[in-house]
């Protein structure tokens, strides 16, 4: 039975030498891409065109045609290869269309050897865009399958190539544009090229050095509240512009600002990551079952990384596909009811009660189909999560896992820290665990407002405030376990020492730094000292002077934990709160605030530039957090300890000791 995909909708393939079939209204180019488990393309020669038509595995055609037949051999393509994409663009030969929404809408099939077909795929909804990604051919777990994607590019195929990472894009595509104008087959020479960068950071447009050298992963643009208020959450890879993300971006694909990039802070790579473990092998007949730690990485705490924000990827996409075929189920049903009601003869009548009946059983068909495919895609993320969640490190486990009950005071700081689970209404009880970089790379906001639950109430507001300041807690906690002994110290600010109950857990085991500060006399001393420290750092590492720190300067990553802000807070104070929030994270400062925004709209817009530079959480769940591909609005729910658990003061209590030790 033939696959009919949308947009982000993947099918499994059971053979392996293949055809792409391309129909088009008007004559188009095909090529391809291989890339790596990383989803890189490590060069030109990974590009199939029409001057270099043949890799292995893998032909196109060498001219423009309305019609393609691009060949496919999954077992020939190296080892190395994890994805193929299957890329259409317009000649820039003057002589045609420029964009794809002045034609019908291309139409590609995956088929057999003997043709019969396995998955199809109409790339609907392009308008400006001369190139586009068809469809991509991928490896999950061993096997390979078939995903819709759709994403298109009003650069061209330029920017379509610079977008897979490809250094050489510009000089490639002016050469395969050439080839198709001069309409000869002849190969075209590479662009000349660098030296190789095998760490993808090096080649991230974003990427930015850190004080050792190495390149690190640029944090999100600064958050604003879009049209619905929706933040994106931290930690998640490179965005596509919000014109890509109209255009229907597949998570999976990369936006503008570069490949997605997964490496650890201050590790120089000089070699590929060993490959991931493999399932043992199934019954016959039977699929593989999950693995923990299938991803890429060095380590098995970053395999368990890129493997939860691959099942983060996964359910957005799938979500994404259910929704647009949800959509276009609704869509035909208006219009074949509207067909129905424009005619006279069947408005009334047995006639117009059969057309009416027959479009929304067609309409609960194409539902039943869209769901029946989610609820099969969620089954197996499902299982994933059931295989993964027990075998996470303490930095990524709930606190109920019983990974915590054999902490111990961590040697080195890992690659994030979990902060949360997310969720999307289809999809419950899967949650996925919201994970951020460390160190991290913009403050906490906990969100004390009624706007912090979903339906904008809460039982009172001095029990939302105690829920956001217990979380608040939470989150110091579990950063504090995290780091190694002398490697992070946490500074309290509790102006009116209303926070005392929640903060019990802290001040009793000593793991502050100090008593929490109070009055604002108190608040002042705190900022004094922390933005003294910045300015002292931010001096020795411009010049290059590190040795040159004062002898009793804590060189720790320092976490201010400020409640009930603005209270006990002057002008002055406020100036150096939005310093701290916008130098302190570079040098190893960092905010984590409880604080209900409109208690500080006194101050007007003076404070919205902070605001957007945190990432806002909340105690209770709330669908605030909008991915940047697709548009989900996921619903965050913090991570607690359970009530009644000691695991908190246990775990505190090995920190404490671990600092007295240290000191």
């Amino acid at each position: 039975m033939t696959a009919e995909l949308v947009r982000g909708q993947n099918h499994p393939l059971s053979q392996v030498r293949l055809e792409v079939r391309v129909s088009a209204g008007t004559p188009v180019l095909a090529a391809a891409t291989l890339s790596d488990e990383q989803g890189t393309i490590r060069g030109v020669e990974w590009v199939a065109h029409p001057g270099a038509p043949a890799l292995p595995g893998l032909e196109v055609s060498r001219q423009a045609a309305a019609d393609h037949r691009l060949a496919v051999d999954l077992d020939a393509v190296p080892d190395a290869v994890h994805r193929v994409d299957v890329l259409l663009a317009l000649p820039a030969d003057g002589r045609g269309p420029v964009r794809f929404g002045a034609v019908a809408a291309p139409f590609v099939a995956v088929t057999g050897l003997d043709g019969t077909e396995v998955a199809t795929y109409t790339i609907t909804g392009l308008d400006a865009e001369s190139a586009v990604v068809a469809l991509e051919l991928y490896r999950r777990q061993g096997a390979w399958k078939v995903r819709a994607v759709g994403q298109g590019y009003a650069g061209g195929l330029a920017e379509l190539l610079a977008d897979q990472g490809l250094a050489e894009a510009h000089a490639l595509a002016g050469a395969i544009q050439a080839a198709v104008t001069q309409s000869h087959a002849r190969a075209i020479p590479a662009p000349a090229s660098g030296t190789a960068d095998t760490d993808r950071a090096h080649r991230h447009a974003g990427a930015t050095p850190d004080a050792g050298g190495h390149a690190t992963q640029p944090g999100p643009p600064p958050q604003h509240a879009g049209p619905h208020g929706h933040d994106a959450p931290h930690g998640m890879p490179a965005q596509p512009t919000p014109a890509q993300a109209g255009q229907g971006v597949d998570p999976a694909r990369p936006g503008p600002a570069g490949p997605v990039d997964y490496t650890h802070p201050g590790r120089q790579r000089t070699a590929p990551p060993p490959p991931p473990p493999t399932a043992p092998p199934a019954p016959q007949g039977q699929p593989a079952g999950p693995v923990a730690g299938d991803a890429t990485g060095w380590s098995m705490d970053e395999r368990l990384y890129n493997q939860v924000w691959g099942m983060f990827e996964d359910l957005a996409r799938t979500t994404a596909a259910y929704r647009s075929a949800v959509d276009f189920a609704d869509s035909r049903m208006e219009k074949e009811l509207d067909q129905v009601l424009s005619d006279p003869r069947s408005r009334i009548g047995g006639q117009g009660d059969a057309a009416r009946e027959a479009a929304r059983a067609r309409h609960a068909d194409l539902v039943g189909q869209a769901r029946q495919a989610l609820d099969r895609d969620l089954a197996q993320l499902q299982a994933e999560a059931d295989v993964v969640e027990p075998a996470l490190p303490p930095a990524y486990a709930r606190w109920d896992n019983p990974v915590w009950h054999g902490y111990r005071v961590p040697m080195e700081m890992p690659m994030a820290l979990r902060v949360g689970d997310l969720h999307l209404p289809e999809s419950d009880p899967l949650r996925i665990p919201l994970l951020v970089r460390l160190p991290l790379e913009r403050g906490l906001w906990i969100d004390s407002g009624r706007a912090g639950s979903l339906d904008g109430s809460f039982a009172d507001s001095h029990e939302l405030r105690q829920g956001a300041m217990e979380t608040a807690v939470a989150l110091a906690a579990r950063l504090l376990a995290v780091h190694p002994a002398g490697e992070f110290t946490l500074h309290v600010i509790d102006p009116a020492g209303s926070a005392a109950g929640s903060l019990a857990p802290l001040t009793g085991s000593g793991v502050l730094a100090g008593p929490p500060a109070v009055g604002a006399a108190g608040v002042s001393e705190v900022l004094a000292r922390l933005t003294e420290r910045v300015d002292l750092v931010q001096m020795a590492v411009r010049g290059g002077a590190a040795d040159a720190l004062p002898p009793g300067l804590d060189t720790a990553q320092q976490l201010l934990l400020i409640n009930d802000f603005p209270h006990g807070f002057d002008d002055r104070a406020v100036t150096r709160l939005r310093y701290l929030a916008d130098e302190g994270p570079a040098v190893g400062v960092h905010l984590l605030m409880v604080a209900d925004r409109e208690d500080a709209a006194g101050y007007g817009p003076l404070l919205d530039p902070l605001w957007r530079s945190l990432l806002r959480l909340t105690p209770v769940a709330d669908d605030h957090l909008a991915d940047p591909w697709v548009g989900h609005a996921w619903t965050y729910e913090p991570s607690l300890v359970p009530p009644g658990s000691q695991i908190l003061q246990q775990v505190l209590t090995q920190v404490a000791q671990a600092r007295t030790k240290y000191m």
